[in-house]
């Protein structure tokens, strides 16, 4: 599978299958605060596929999200839970692809009980390509017919089967978006939505404060914590601000050791990881010469040293990372 590190690089790993627990727990506490929203409407999240690459090894690969819109059980209940259509979610043409999102989602406002997507940076596209696009979605609401430019069969013909004339809906999504101001919008246009889902924290902690004024009081929620290996942790307290979440790591989704590097400082290059010039292959070399070097647990972490991470997950993976830090 094909995942984007924090340097923007791509790196590989074969996926195994996810333990379906993990996603079972992180609803429980979803219904824990907002009831189930499967007997209550339908989600509106925005997705984008992305396509399948080659190795060389001759195996195909991509992003651990596409894999799972692949899946036949999330097909089986798409259509039942969530707003966009499969079409709309693997159009290659990724503006053609949030239109058709947008304009499922507008049509089924009074159905939509939740807003969201992957990351808190999608959302904000969304809104920011509907400020763009609002008196465009609302021409092919009233007239049933979808704009020229929208050239991909498998959207039209998906959204054709959702898509009717419907003046009065046009009517009222024009009537909130020809406000000066849009603050709220979401919350205006969606008005059955209990919550706006998405990473948050983090790097997406920046994107926090211009969705509280586009989503008008509606809790922003970050449900887990997930690195390219596992889900690492979920969110209990749904409710509180991204700000003030903190997520409780549970070994049964993923265990997570350190293994300790000699050298205390750390330079990275492109190409390669050194450790006062010495490369990350020849340090390691070096350990397994000289020594055996046991992994510890969390609690053992010292401040001020260098670690390799070494990530077990339930389906049994040990996945050491490229990518040597040290804890300040």
């Amino acid at each position: 599978m094909a995942n984007v590190t924090s340097n923007c690089s791509k790196r590989m790993f074969p996926l195994l299958l996810m333990k379906i627990s993990s996603l079972t727990l992180v609803g429980s506490v979803t219904i824990k605060h907002f009831g189930d929203l499967n007997k209550q409407g339908k989600r509106m999240l925005f997705m984008f596929a992305k396509p399948e690459i080659g190795t060389a090894s001759g195996l195909m690969a991509t992003t651990i999200t596409t894999n799972l819109f692949k899946g036949s059980s999330f097909k089986n209940i798409l259509s039942m839970h969530y707003t966009s259509p499969t079409e709309t979610i693997f159009c290659s043409d990724t503006n053609q692809s949030m239109f058709c999102q947008l304009l499922v989602g507008l049509v089924q406002r009074d159905e939509v009980v939740s807003i969201g997507s992957i990351f808190a940076s999608t959302v904000l596209r969304a809104i920011k390509f509907l400020e763009d696009y609002w008196k465009e979605l609302c021409s092919n609401i009233r007239t049933g017919q979808m704009s020229d430019w929208i050239t991909d069969s498998g959207c039209r013909t998906a959204v054709s089967l959702i898509l009717k004339p419907n003046p009065e809906i046009a009517e009222s999504i024009e009537n909130i978006c020809s406000y000066k101001s849009w603050e709220g919008v979401i919350k205006k246009l969606w008005p059955r939505a209990k919550f706006i889902g998405a990473i948050a924290t983090g790097v997406m902690s920046q994107y926090t404060e211009v969705l509280d004024f586009y989503g008008g009081g509606l809790p922003l929620v970050s449900n887990y914590y997930v690195c390219s290996e596992a889900i690492c942790g979920i969110n209990i307290e749904l409710l509180d601000k991204p700000s003030n979440v903190s997520y409780t790591f549970l070994p049964n989704m993923a265990y997570f050791e350190f293994l300790p590097v000699k050298k205390d400082s750390v330079t990275m290059s492109q190409d390669q990881i050194q450790f006062d010039g010495v490369s990350y292959q020849e340090s390691k070399e070096m350990k397994g010469n000289n020594e055996a070097i046991e992994p510890v647990d969390l609690v053992n972490v010292e401040l001020g040293h260098c670690y390799e991470l070494v990530v077990t997950t339930s389906t049994g993976k040990i996945s050491s990372s490229d990518k040597f830090s040290s804890l300040n």
